[in-house]
């Protein structure tokens, strides 16, 4: 059995989404009705993944920081790319087409040693879901639009910065045993299986691709990448907010990387199934992570 405790603040659709997932098998749903309550949660061995649904951020997230203040903690928006018809995690397998877009705090991302933390932790998480990750760096412009202003220019200087740093880390050999040390997601009884699953990471992390795509955001998207990289948390959180909540792409929250437990982000303005997907999102990683202990 899955236990998710999920928060409730203003917006009720967090109680409509439980009532909707109430017969889901192997998944209990309790609300917690306050900061305090969820961050209980969080340090509950019983419980096994938490959701922030609709409780105010600020102060929530201070919290969660404070309680894993020795690890970096960042959290990356999962969107389901906007042609694709399914649209929730129903496979255990999280067998998804979309991609993680970070930072979308706007306290993060402030600098290319934040930036590359966050990368490597969500090429991680794609290699544990058998992808190989694809990952493309934003800035503030087109390469032809230096010297228009500083903030511009730091913005290209960053992003090539932040590319070639990406590239010297992926071409160290030992980073395939590292990788594999690293994930959580080999570790399996059936060792033939293991083997397969060992194969297809080192495969796809051999096939990492990494791409700096300036100001085209439209184009990184077109391309199918599973990883996107705002110039900073305040531009990343404005793309998650035109996509998800102007054009009603598909969110299933943010995921907070570097995190012990498994913790969904997600706005308190979402729908009834904005609050499903995140927390099927939630149960489905939580599920794999118990069949995987």
């Amino acid at each position: 059995m899955v236990k998710i405790v999920v928060g409730c603040g203003e917006n009720k659709n967090v109680i409509l989404a439980k009532e909707e997932l109430a017969e889901k098998n192997n998944l209990e749903i309790n609300l917690a009705f306050s900061d305090d309550d969820l961050i209980s949660a969080m340090n509950d061995k019983t419980v096994d993944a938490v959701v922030r649904g609709s409780l105010k951020s600020s102060s929530l997230l201070r919290k969660l920081k404070y309680l894993n203040k020795e690890k970096f903690i960042n959290r990356a928006s999962f969107i389901k790319f906007k042609n694709e018809l399914n649209e929730d995690v129903e496979d255990s397998e999280l067998d998804f087409n979309g991609f993680l877009l970070e930072p979308v705090g706007i306290d993060e991302g402030k600098n290319i040693d934040e930036k590359f933390e966050m990368i490597i932790r969500s090429v991680n998480f794609i290699l544990g879901l058998g992808k190989t990750p694809k990952i493309a760096i934003l800035s503030c412009g087109r390469k032809e639009d230096f010297g228009r202003s500083s903030e511009i220019d730091k913005s290209l200087e960053d992003s090539e910065k932040l590319l070639k740093k990406l590239s010297d880390f992926f071409l160290h050999d030992e980073l395939y045993s590292k990788c594999l040390e690293s994930n959580n997601y080999i570790k399996n009884e059936n060792i033939n299986e293991s083997k397969n699953i060992q194969k297809n990471l080192i495969y796809n992390f051999e096939n990492i691709s990494i791409k700096n795509y300036n100001i085209l955001i439209e184009k990184a998207i077109e391309d199918g990448n599973n990883i996107i990289v705002a110039p900073n948390g305040i531009i990343g959180n404005i793309i998650f907010r035109t996509l998800v909540l102007v054009d009603s792409w598909k969110s299933f929250g943010a995921i907070a990387l570097g995190s012990e437990k498994i913790f969904i982000d997600t706005s308190r303005d979402q729908s009834k199934e904005g609050y499903m997907r995140a927390i099927s999102l939630a149960f489905n990683l939580a599920n794999k992570k118990l069949l995987n202990k």
